[in-house]
Order: C-alpha cells, then structure tokens, then sequence
C-alpha cells in the first residue's frame, strides 16, 4: 500500500512538473510573448534607449525609443540572433577606430542581423541590415511596426534569444560619418557608420507592452545625404539555440 501510493504521488508530481521544464520565455513565447531591453552605449557612444516586443505567431510588434544618437544621420537597427544572445561591454576593445569595436568584432556575442527594424514600407529581412534610406536618422527616435518574420526567428525572438542593436557612432566629433578606417559590412563607408552604438538583450517582460505614444520612427529627414552611400547588405545569418534542463526531488516521510 505505501509503495504504490508513493508511486501515485511521484507520477502525479511529474505530470505537475512538466511545464517547468519549460523556461517562461518558451511557455508564453511564440503564442503572445512579450520581452524588453534597455539599450546601454557601445562604443562610448553617450546613446540609450529602451525597446519591447509582443510575439503573436509570426507577427512581431516592436517599439523602440533612442537617444543620445548623432544628429542628422541615419541609424541602422536591428535584431540580432545568434552566438550567446549577449551584448558586449562598453569598453570591449575591437579592430575599428582607435580600438573601436566594429559590429564583425561582437557577432560572435550579439549573432547575425535576423529583423532589420526599417519604417514602413522598408523591407524587414535581414537583405535590408543597411537599407538607409528607411532608417531613423534623428538624434532621438521613437519607432514602432509589427514584422513578419519565419517560425523559427518567431520562436527565437520569443524565447529570450534576440538582442536589439543600434548603429552609427561618431568617433572623432566630426558631426558626420566620416574617417579614414571603412567599415567592415561595406568597404564603400566609413565604419563610424556602421559600428555599434547601443545594445540591449530582449528578456520575457514582467511588464505589458506599452499602450499609445510612440510614432513610427524617425524624427528627421537629415540623413538623406547618407543614401547614396549605403548600399543594401546583410550580415552572415545564423542560428541561435538555448538550452535549459530542470530538476524535482520528492522526499517522504518515513
């Protein structure tokens, strides 16, 4: 009798247990997820900023607010995916200007470019990680738009697996991109174009997505004069992956 009502309750608990073996992110993910990311300076860059995201399938709603960025000049972003879902430190040292880091230096960090957050109606995929002409160029941007994305970028957004990056850095106090070392995403531009700026990891809310406020991004049209020096490109794709296990004991009394 006690040895089979010790079984009954170790199959009931591990029937109960089953959803932990699942992380939050997982469990709400790809059905209605929802993340954050506070965006911290690379680069000693001065920018910031804060991001969400709602998975709902294979819709991904996105809203963006920056600041700190350089005036007049457009700033790719993107969601990365990829390597260990992190953002490097700010004083990481990398091949760019003066030991800057240039966005190749941390993609074994942050990953590839999965979601290009372009305005409307710029492409979203990672073919359009340097379509400057649909990027915000303001000092400040408050962005928002819903993509479209694959089931497997769905899932890995939702999971905790993307990390938000902001682009364009001006090195030297020039007031412009410019600078004699190019950037290493397209040898045609400087590489205060495309170094990282800001980054932020996107982790499962314990927050609601925010409701009303904020624009479709882009705050000005200044960096219009960029455009013919971008050409459209992406980074190497990739995939991420996560892992995780979970363990129960079940004591009894004697």
């Amino acid at each position: 009798m006690r040895t089979s009502r010790i079984a009954t309750i170790a199959a009931t608990a591990a029937l109960v247990g089953l959803p932990l073996l699942a992380s939050p992110a997982s469990a709400q993910g790809h059905e209605g997820g929802e993340l954050t990311a506070t965006l911290t300076q690379l680069n000693d860059s001065g920018a910031s900023g804060t991001a969400w995201a709602k998975v709902t399938g294979n819709q991904v709603e996105i809203k963006l607010d920056t600041k700190g960025l350089l005036p007049g000049a457009p700033h790719a972003q993107h969601i990365h995916i990829g390597g260990t879902n992190s953002c490097p430190s700010n004083d990481q040292k990398g091949s760019g200007f003066e030991g800057a880091l240039q966005t190749s230096d941390a993609v074994d960090q942050y990953g590839a470019v999965k979601v290009s957050l372009t305005q409307d109606p710029g492409k979203t995929d990672a073919s359009a990680a340097l379509d400057v002409a649909n990027f915000p160029t303001g000092a400040t941007n408050s962005y928002s738009r819903t993509v479209t994305v694959d089931d497997a970028i769905a899932k890995q957004i939702a999971a905790g697996d993307g990390v938000v990056v902001v682009h364009g850095v001006d090195h030297d106090g020039s007031g412009k991109y410019d600078g004699s070392v190019k950037s290493d995403l397209d040898p045609k531009l400087p590489s205060e174009a495309t170094d990282p700026a800001a980054c932020g990891e996107l982790n499962v809310a314990q927050m609601n997505m925010p409701q009303g406020g904020v624009e479709t991004g882009g705050s000005d049209t200044a960096g219009t004069e960029y455009a013919g020096g971008f050409a459209l490109g992406a980074l190497a794709l990739g995939l991420g992956g996560v892992g995780f296990a979970a363990t129960r004991r079940i004591k009894t009394n004697r």
